[in-house]
């Protein structure tokens, strides 16, 4: 592992951790229950796609959520830089985490091809 693909590693962690924080500041309660699932930094860090857990929101809601986080960007942004003393923020761009909804199906195409083999 380079030391570049180690800081984008540890960026990714803290913005884990960051990201969280500033949300539940904020004075939108739909915002603050928002639970994020992975942060992936750009090879640069110039740009962090912040993935979060659409469990329980329909796609009508996590429009209406995107529009809402494209507003506090700017806040989060800043939120992180100063808590961590960074001299760039990397820009954060919210996306909901389809791959949990993947991972579920699979496992119940997995449960009912083992049902049919038994059964």
């Amino acid at each position: 592992m380079t030391p570049e693909e180690i800081k984008r590693k540890r960026a990714n962690s803290i913005l884990r951790e960051l990201i969280p924080e500033a949300l539940s500041g904020l004075a939108d309660e739909q915002l603050r229950g928002l639970t994020v699932t992975e942060v992936v930094c750009s090879k640069g860090r110039s740009d962090a796609d912040v993935y979060l857990d659409p469990t329980g929101i329909d796609e009508d809601e996590q429009r209406v959520i995107l529009k809402k986080l494209k507003k506090v960007t700017r806040g989060l942004e800043a939120y992180c830089l100063k808590a961590e003393g960074w001299y760039k923020s990397p820009k954060f761009h919210f996306k909901f985490d389809q791959e949990l909804d993947r991972v579920k199906r699979m496992d119940e195409l997995f449960a009912k091809i083992e049902k049919e083999l038994n059964g």
